[in-house]
């Protein structure tokens, strides 16, 4: 039933921010088309110390990052010009294709005064036909994003299309992903139809045939069993999945079928041929000084960045 549990593992999202890392994982390197997941927080912060969690502009290609949060709030900045602060219950999707850059800062106190931070973000790898798409960002309110309930079940659908929901965010293959909430007792599955599935636990503790798991645990399970899953109590779920899109290579912050490919993105960033946002162009995160070719799907990549 299980194929196997992913345990997070302590990142540094930047100098002072540390995150758990759940994809990409030694054994696993993707699921469905999601090839990366990190958990920031809960955090708090005094405002003096907010610079601290600042991602700086960085580059990405061949990939859509995917941000959603808990609480609190981030400013993103990209290339195209875009500035958008993304609050919980909201989507910043912001496909990289051919190449972008982007900063997350953390610039308001007010945003975690009484509460704490905290943020899934995941990449979902592009199919190879839209590797090279022009870049794009849209940020989707809740109000687009469809919420389903019943006794003891709350659940929104962030992106794709699962238990008969679809919304109006933009994938580029067919995948799912999900918010779900459950309280004590409560009992749920998994999407229909879809290879490849996954629930990570962000709070709680859920029971799968017998056994209990929790917070920063990523269960995998095998492809055409229909798991149940018991809440033992109050829990919060992420599930994700989809179509495979077969081998990616993956090395800092690119994402590609084709090793030459991440070789070009590396030169493009140190030429400064990938733009900066120009509305926080100051300061960046340098290329990585690293000697090792880029990772495939079956070895471990250098340290990513969001």
């Amino acid at each position: 039933m299980l194929d196997l549990v992913i345990e997070a593992r302590q990142a540094a999202l930047s100098p002072g921010f540390e995150v758990r890392r759940i994809l990409p994982y030694r054994l696993r390197r993707m699921l469905g088309p999601f090839i990366f997941m990190d958990h920031a927080g809960p955090v708090s912060f005094a405002p003096e110390k907010l610079p601290e969690l600042d991602v700086l502009p960085h580059p990405h290609i061949g990939l859509s990052t995917v941000s959603y949060l808990f609480g609190g709030q981030v400013t993103h900045r990209d290339s195209l010009g875009v500035e958008q602060i993304i609050r919980p219950g909201e989507v910043n999707w912001m496909t990289a294709g051919s190449g972008i850059a982007h900063s997350e800062r953390f610039e308001d106190p007010a945003a975690l005064a009484g509460g704490a931070l905290e943020m899934i973000q995941t990449w979902v790898a592009l199919p190879e036909k839209d590797e090279e798409s022009a870049p794009a960002f849209t940020n989707y309110q809740p109000q687009e994003l469809p919420i389903f309930t019943e006794p003891g079940v709350w659940m929104r659908l962030i992106a794709g299309d699962a238990f008969g929901l679809r919304n109006e965010v933009r994938t580029h293959s067919p995948l799912f992903y999900l918010h779900v909430v459950l309280q004590p007792g409560a009992r749920f599955g998994l999407p229909r139809g879809y290879p490849e599935r996954g629930a990570y636990v962000a709070k709680g503790l859920v029971e799968v045939n017998g056994r209990a798991y929790g917070p920063g645990q990523l269960l995998v399970f095998t492809p055409g069993i229909d798991p149940v899953l018991v809440a033992r109590e109050a829990s919060t779920l992420m599930l994700l999945g989809g179509e495979p899109l077969g081998e990616r290579f993956i090395w800092w912050n690119f994402v590609s079928s084709k090793r030459e490919r991440i070789e070009q993105a590396k030169a493009d960033w140190q030429a400064g041929r990938i733009l900066l946002p120009p509305n926080d162009n100051q300061e960046f995160v340098p290329l990585p000084q690293d000697k090792t070719r880029p990772a495939g799907t079956g070895s471990p990549p250098p340290q990513a960045l969001s």
